[in-house]
């Protein structure tokens, strides 16, 4: 049994507890909530289910941290060290964080491994920014004057994390956190809470002085709520739907919080008829039925020229039917489950909304049979930009079609969402590449890829889908503040101490 966990009484199930200050602690209420195997459909693990009066401990432990303890002295350089131990020991500990990745949310473990055996990369970046966020002279239009600027952390993180890649959303946003000296609190989904907690073990073997990591596990509206709110909280980033989002972003303007939020998406992925078709049609399906279509860039309107229309469809159809649905342990599976019984239920609505707009069903199109939260993987063509299957996100395994004829109307439909996260384009045309992505209003374009990630490429949405960006540079930048700092030079007094110098 691991740190994190303990066997429960009476019980095949794993018991967690918050990790608050260095330490696994029992919940302030002493309330549990149970963690589902997707695949199983049988409880597998009990987290806590955290109250106001947790998050105030783990806040008040990360704000000690942040002014009185060692992380509060420690040098950025020294910062890095203990970032890179962190990065080591996730690399040593992938496999087994990803069978519990995938006990929780059900996903692939192909896909959960790889992600952790990414994970570390996130860490070392960070690590080695962490010494190199240097201020500057400015030279200063004033005389007698020495101007400079430093950069400071900006204080407490509240970092909220959705259900389908946990422990990859605590890389992109606690490595740039951290290495801006910043110190966090972590709620994680009450779907997928477990990973983290047992990831919450490792920053403490890694040196992570006490109070700088916590994670507070509970649901939304009460643990999640109350960190948002909580005053000596000084920023929010959040992963997870755009109603959450703008409820979030509302909270957080009470007390003046600086706020990330990377929200939903209903990306384009574009395809022209002079694309390579046989790499298209890998990318659509790649786009939309990996992960079981339970992510926020999933290329769920795919935009295919009219001239190619019906060839793209059957190969897609084709590669559909190639894929094997089932136990998500086995590395041959393809398609898992869905998370949880409400997004199983909102994706069989939203087909069957799909069919009653008029939309043609050519694949799936329901439940399958390989267990209790399995849906088809399901393919809509003949779909208009204006049905509502075009327009909100599903999220989950579920394509629409749609027809363009020129360049002007693949423009005009991909932007015209409420939406701006990810976009993909397939041409063999440079120029054609390049128009796009000027025009295409979304936060990350692909060309002739999809579903490509980087720690070191920022990542964020336009509009609806949200305000920041995470990995690269651009991320650690939203942890920090700049601080402007004037020394006067000359001992002379003003000559006239009314008027601004």
């Amino acid at each position: 049994m691991t740190a994190a966990g303990k066997a429960a009484a009476a019980q095949d199930t794993v018991l967690y507890r918050h990790f608050i200050d260095g330490n696994y602690v029992d919940p302030a209420g002493g309330a549990w909530l149970d963690s589902v195997d997707p695949y199983r459909g049988a409880v597998w693990a009990r987290v806590p289910r955290g109250t106001a009066a947790d998050v105030d401990r783990a806040v008040a432990a990360a704000k000690r941290a942040m002014t009185t303890g060692p992380w509060a002295t420690m040098s950025p350089s020294a910062r890095g060290k203990v970032m890179r131990r962190i990065g080591d020991l996730v690399a040593e500990n992938a496999e087994r964080l990803a069978e519990i990745e995938v006990r929780d949310n059900g996903k692939l473990k192909t896909e959960m491994l790889g992600q952790l055996r990414y994970h570390p990369e996130w860490w070392y970046y960070f690590a080695g920014l962490a010494d190199k966020m240097e201020g500057g002279v400015v030279p200063i239009d004033k005389p007698d004057h020495f101007a400079f600027t430093t950069h400071e952390p900006v204080g407490v993180v509240g970092a909220l994390t959705a259900w389908n890649s946990p422990l990859l959303f605590i890389a992109w946003k606690c490595a740039p956190a951290l290495a801006a000296g910043c110190s966090v609190v972590v709620k994680p989904s009450e779907f997928t809470s477990a990973s983290t907690l047992e990831f919450a073990a490792l920053t403490r073997e890694a040196g992570l002085p006490d109070g700088v990591f916590n994670v507070v596990s509970g649901l939304g509206q009460e643990a999640g709520a109350a960190l948002v709110a909580h005053p000596d909280v000084a920023k929010i980033t959040f992963t997870g739907s755009d109603a959450t989002g703008k409820m979030i972003y509302q909270a957080a303007a009470a007390t003046m919080k600086r706020v990330s939020l990377e929200l939903g998406g209903k990306s384009p992925n574009i395809v022209f008829a002079d694309a390579n078709l046989e790499a298209a049609a890998a990318g659509a399906v790649s786009g939309i039925f990996a992960a079981t279509g339970q992510t926020c860039i999933a290329g769920s309107r795919l935009l295919v020229q009219n001239s190619i229309k019906d060839e793209m469809t059957e190969r897609l159809v084709a590669l559909a039917k190639t894929a094997k649905i089932g136990d998500p342990m086995l590395p041959e599976t393809n398609i898992g489950p869905v998370t949880t019984p409400p997004q199983y239920r909102k994706i069989l609505d939203y087909i069957e909304i799909a069919k009653g707009e008029g939309a043609r069903l050519v694949f799936g199109g329901g439940p399958s049979d390989a267990g209790p939260q399995f849906v088809q993987p399901t393919i809509f063509t003949d779909v208009s930009n204006d049905m509502r299957i075009a327009q909100e996100e599903v999220f989950g395994p579920v394509l629409s079609i749609i027809g363009f004829d020129d360049e002007e109307e693949a423009v005009r439909i991909g932007n015209d969402v409420i939406y701006g996260l990810a976009a993909g384009v397939w041409t063999k045309d440079i120029g054609r590449a390049h128009r796009m992505v000027k025009a295409l209003k979304a936060g990350t374009v692909w060309v002739n890829t999809y579903r490509a990630i980087s720690y070191m490429m920022p990542f964020g949405g336009m509009k609806h889908s949200g305000l920041g960006r995470e990995s690269g540079i651009e991320a650690i930048k939203e942890y920090l503040e700049t601080k402007s700092v004037w020394i006067n030079t000359s001992d002379a007094a003003p000559g006239n101490p009314f008027v601004m110098r």
